[in-house]
């Protein structure tokens, strides 16, 4: 199993952008310092908890204090942007990184975004597919572009001087493109389904239960056999909240605290989801009452946390109830501590792998 990183952010309202901004940076570097294999980034434009609104500009300020980590969008969300805008943007990335870019779509979930943009009320989803349609047809195609939707129409035919550039749209480092992922939020998802048919990989949320998650995989697996690709639980990314501390008791104090850092995102998250009524998704069971789903409860069941130990037996229990898969994306959160906070990330990838992996062998 691999080690990635996965944020949205997530920082309490009051917190300086700037430091937040440096915060944020400096998670994804000492990930790459630490050997992280992938770094994913979210963008909201209209929230200052969640506040990166470009992760492809952010993606951009870390590329040369990088090395080896693949640095992805997690999501860009396509409703919310003109695709030959994010057709350009990406292409230009995955230059800049020389291949060490995942390309993260999705169709974006914040309510705030979508208001503020003009498509609370409009078919998302159809206008996701359109987006990365056009986008694709950008990256295989030459000028000039005669492309015609419901939502965009992309065309340089008027204006085409093809020997001084003008009219022609520059193509990703990785042929034909970059490897596209897909955030899973919903049991069962039937958009998975048509993801994985056209070669996508998936990613499950870190704020879903364990037997949910384990839907993805047969979801995955059905597509895949529809596209004809070959499904492997090695291409599967798999998000958890996770503290790793010296010690259970500092574990406990900083992460399963409703007054912490991963009490607040849970918090946000849930106070986010229940306005659209979207609650449900967080429960263990349907038939828990609502008022029962608390911060409380979703740091109790959705939080891995403690010492190195008991965050190794944590995550192998997960992993029995979700089956195998290829990388664990450990999720960002707010550095309340910012020592606690590094501690964590480094006893992660030093300590918790490794014995984690053994364990995993050892079982066959």
């Amino acid at each position: 199993m691999k080690l990635g990183y996965f944020t949205m952010p997530m920082h309490p309202p009051g917190r300086n952008l700037t430091e937040t901004l440096k915060e944020d940076r400096e998670a994804v570097i000492l990930a790459d310092r630490l050997g992280y294999c992938d770094a994913l980034i979210g963008e909201h434009a209209t929230d200052i908890c969640e506040s990166i609104p470009s992760c492809l500009s952010f993606i951009a300020s870390i590329a040369f204090q990088t090395e080896k980590i693949r640095l992805g969008s997690g999501t860009v969300n396509l409703p919310n942007n003109h695709p030959v805008q994010v057709a350009s943007h990406v292409a230009m990335l995955d230059h800049l990184l020389e291949g060490r870019f995942i390309f993260g779509i999705g169709p974006g979930g914040l309510r705030s975004d979508m208001e503020a943009l003009g498509n609370l009320d409009r078919d998302r989803n159809a206008m996701f597919v359109e987006a990365i349609d056009q986008i694709l047809a950008l990256w295989t195609s030459d000028a000039p572009y005669a492309l015609k939707g419901r939502f965009w129409d992309v065309s340089t035919e008027k204006t085409l001087i093809r020997e001084a550039g003008q009219g022609v749209m520059i193509k990703p480092y990785q042929q034909p493109h970059p490897p596209i992922v897909v955030t899973v939020v919903m049991p069962h998802s039937k958009g998975l389904v048509a993801a994985a048919r056209r070669g996508w990989k998936p990613i499950s949320a870190n704020f879903l239960q364990p037997q949910y998650v384990a839907t993805h995989w047969p979801m995955y697996e059905q597509g895949c056999v529809q596209g004809g690709f070959a499904a492997d639980r090695a291409d599967w990314r798999v998000c958890k909240s996770i503290f790793v501390a010296d010690d259970d008791a500092t574990a406990r104090r900083y992460a399963m605290s409703t007054e912490g850092p991963y009490g607040f995102y849970f918090w946000n998250l849930l106070t986010k989801r229940r306005s659209a009524g979207g609650a449900d998704i967080f429960k263990h069971d349907p038939a828990l009452p609502q008022a029962a789903v608390t911060p409380r409860y979703l740091l109790d069941q959705l939080v891995i946390a403690g010492g190195v130990e008991r965050v190794v037996e944590q995550i192998l229990a997960f992993r029995e109830t979700v089956g195998d898969f290829g990388t664990l994306l450990y999720c960002g959160h707010d550095w309340a501590d910012p020592k606690l906070a590094r501690r964590s990330m480094v006893l992660m990838a030093e300590k918790v792998m490794p014995a984690l992996n053994a364990a995993i062998a050892r079982a066959g």
